[in-house]
């Protein structure tokens, strides 16, 4: 299947999914916003798609796509939405935009069930995303790829009991040291990120961790520029112009990475061309090793020594109007509705191509 060029053909039914059940659910309403916005409507037909928080679709119309929240559209959806059952999707779409970030929607598990319902969709496929998702399992599979990663401790909750966290604190202070961070290990958006100076205060930080995983991750504090890189599909994968990322605070948030005017970016990153090539070169090793697919962002560290460190990829990036990614396609001549473009033609290149589940 590929997309009309709208001159007297049919157009391509593109469904974009938003909402969810992820922390990050109010992100994704805003990356659908935009892509429902800025897709080229000459070659497509938006159809705005709404996951609500118990996973349900419907079809909604602008007046609640216009909404402030999530709660807020919710809230109307018997009265003013369509209902679309699992089943149904492929009669009222061609092809899904996946807006959603997060758990259920960036994880595999809604790449799973668009394989079954046999349409395709963009991004990563189901191991890719779980991959991606997983950022203990991901990094181990890069180090295995001799791609540098954060040093990293997992703490699983069923092993967090009193007689046993004198020895998990122990092997924190000795192999990672302090400062360090603790995280899930399978949420975006800085949710539950914390910093941590002391013996201390890991417990809590641990502890907050596992309301949102039953995994948590110790990792070092690198202390250099964070900086991130898209990588865009197109037969290889192509690496965009990589940005630099400038947190308010010591670990970038949610705020700094979609709200304007809230977190700093400079595209390009300042620092040397060989430098600059190199945080290319590893974001699209780190694509190709995860075998990532259609498009992703690549989240990383230079280090003082010049070394690349990938934190994450970031499988479904975040496509706010703001979002750091808009920037690094500009940054390479490319819009927003042509970057829009790129990753429908590219994801649709991919699905004709597979043999089994993407």
């Amino acid at each position: 299947m590929t997309s009309s060029n709208g001159a007297g053909g049919k157009k391509l039914k593109v469904g974009i999914v938003m909402g969810g059940v992820s922390s990050e659910r109010e992100v994704s309403l805003e990356s659908g916003r935009n892509i429902f916005n800025k897709i080229d409507r000459k070659k497509y037909d938006p159809i705005a798609i709404f996951m609500d928080s118990k996973a349900a679709f419907w079809e909604i119309p602008i007046k609640l796509l216009m909404r402030n929240s999530t709660k807020d559209i919710e809230e109307d959806l018997s009265e003013e939405a369509k209902y679309i059952p699992y089943e149904m999707l492929k009669a009222r779409t061609d092809f899904i935009y996946i807006g959603l970030h997060g758990k259920y929607g960036e994880d595999g598990c809604l790449q799973g069930l668009l394989e079954l319902l046999n349409i395709p969709y963009t991004g990563s496929g189901v191991l890719g995303s779980a991959l991606g998702m997983d950022k203990y399992v991901c990094r181990k599979i890069l180090a295995a790829s001799g791609i540098d990663v954060p040093k990293t401790l997992p703490v699983f909750k069923r092993q967090w009991q009193p007689e046993k966290n004198k020895e998990i604190l122990d092997a924190i202070e000795k192999e990672i040291r302090f400062p360090c961070v603790v995280k899930p290990t399978r949420e975006g958006c800085s949710t539950a990120v914390k910093k941590v100076v002391s013996r201390e205060g890991v417990p809590a930080a641990v502890e907050e961790a596992f309301h949102w995983d039953n995994t948590a991750l110790v990792e070092e504090f690198i202390d250099g520029m964070e900086v991130t890189c898209g990588v865009i599909e197109d037969d290889q994968p192509l690496a965009l112009t990589p940005s630099e990322t400038i947190p308010t605070d010591d670990v970038l948030s949610l705020e700094d990475k979609f709200l304007y005017g809230q977190g700093e970016n400079k595209t390009p990153a300042r620092v040397p061309d060989n430098i600059l090539q190199k945080i290319k070169d590893v974001a699209v090793a780190a694509f190709s090793a995860l075998d990532l697919r259609g498009y992703a962002r690549i989240d990383m560290f230079v280090r003082k020594d010049g070394r690349v460190a990938v934190l994450e990829p970031n499988t479904l990036p975040g496509m706010t109007p703001s979002t750091v990614l808009f920037h690094q396609a500009a940054a390479s001549g490319i819009t927003q509705t042509e970057f829009i473009d790129r990753v429908i033609a590219s994801s649709l290149k991919a699905h004709e191509r597979k043999r089994g589940p993407l």
